[in-house]
């Protein structure tokens, strides 16, 4: 994005957690001020001395949020995977910088704390996720008030026509063979179980500031339509585009213009086919439990976050079969002392406790 950007967009700081040589090779191409490893393990295996005098090399997480913060910095891109980005996020909007959101679990932990914190400092949140910048896109068509309800689209995955016994015996490889994008396996794993698309829920919930029942799911096997907006006239507003995340990226970052895109591009001059299906409730619960979980706002949240990101590990790990990460995680949620008003600090505490009870939860 920053090499098509004509020199409009200059990388500042830098970071990664493992794939420290890709971070070096972009250091050499866009010489920013810093980079940070979060992973001090990873640092040590690699040769950071062709950097020297161009730039700074940190290691560890604490560096992240005073890098965030810095002056200097005009856009944040969080973009870490699970509730560890929130911290940098935290840093950012605090600092009242513009922030490109692709880590939903800021919202999904802390969103009423987010976004009251974005609300006192003046920061922006312009989101990444496909679903949520083509619906940030499609309510540029109306006025708030003129809003009925959005509709979140899913590819499904690759279970989308599963039966519960079928579900039941999916394997690691399989449930990693995503049919339409290329994602890391938690997020993978995520799409198919379907807990991605309710964390999207409780995420569009805060950032859009939407009651729960106004937001719905669509089953959209060939992820073209990334998200509608239904006014009260009836209208629908739909974002389409190939599935290709250098487009929501690329939007955020240059927001409020539109530039020429890099991102593919469709084709009118051949036969385009949607489809959209009602989703399964029963055979996917994860959606129901996102709706709860939006509904309940307070704590839920951390814990639903904390939950999955620990149940999702341990099936990678073999250690609890496909179809038990979601009643794990509700389990989980049904047992904690929930909170109306958490603090940061408690939304943290909880997220290491609902972690914590996985663990025990696998070997009862």
């Amino acid at each position: 994005m920053i090499a098509a950007s004509g020199g409009t967009l200059r990388a500042t700081a830098l970071s990664a957690h493992g794939s420290v040589t890709r971070l070096i090779a972009q250091a050499r191409q866009f010489a920013p001020k810093q980079i940070i490893v979060t992973n001090p393990e990873a640092a040590r295996d690699h040769d950071f001395s062709e950097l020297k005098g161009r730039t700074e090399v940190l290691v560890g997480a604490k560096h992240l949020a005073e890098v965030a913060s810095r002056p200097d910095v005009d856009v944040v891109v969080s973009a870490i995977v699970g509730s560890a980005g929130l911290w940098g996020t935290w840093a950012a909007i605090e600092a009242g910088k513009t922030v490109a959101l692709a880590n939903k679990e800021s919202l999904v932990v802390g969103g009423p704390l987010v976004m009251n914190l974005a609300t006192r400092t003046g920061a922006r949140i312009l989101p990444v996720d496909s679903e949520h910048s083509a619906v940030f896109q499609a309510l540029q068509a109306g006025r708030a008030h003129e809003v009925r309800r959005v509709v979140l689209t899913a590819s499904g995955g690759p279970f989308r026509n599963h039966t519960r016994e079928q579900l039941a015996h999916v394997t690691v490889e399989e449930a990693l063979a995503h049919p339409t994008w290329n994602m890391g396996p938690k997020i993978t794993v995520d799409s198919a179980t379907m807990m991605n698309k309710a964390l999207e829920i409780i995420e569009a919930r805060w950032l859009f500031g939407l009651s729960p029942d106004r937001i719905g799911v669509m089953i959209h096997p060939q992820s073209v339509v990334h998200s509608m907006v239904e006014y009260i006239d009836g209208s629908v507003v739909a974002q389409l585009s190939p599935p290709d995340m250098r487009l929501p990226i690329q939007y955020a970052l240059t927001w409020p213009d539109r530039c020429e895109g890099i991102a593919a591009k469709l084709d009118w001059a051949e036969s385009l086919a949607l489809e959209f299906h009602p989703p399964d409730f029963d055979r996917f619960p994860a959606l129901s439990l996102g709706l709860e979980v939006a509904r309940a706002g307070g704590s839920a949240g951390a814990v639903l976050n904390g939950a999955n990101e620990a149940a999702v590990a341990a099936f990678l790990d073999r250690r609890i079969r496909f179809d038990q990460i979601v009643p794990a995680c509700r389990d989980i949620l049904n047992k904690h002392h929930f909170l109306t008003d958490p603090s940061l600090d408690q939304l943290q505490s909880l997220d290491l406790w609902a972690r914590e009870e996985i663990a025990r939860w696998i070997y009862c």
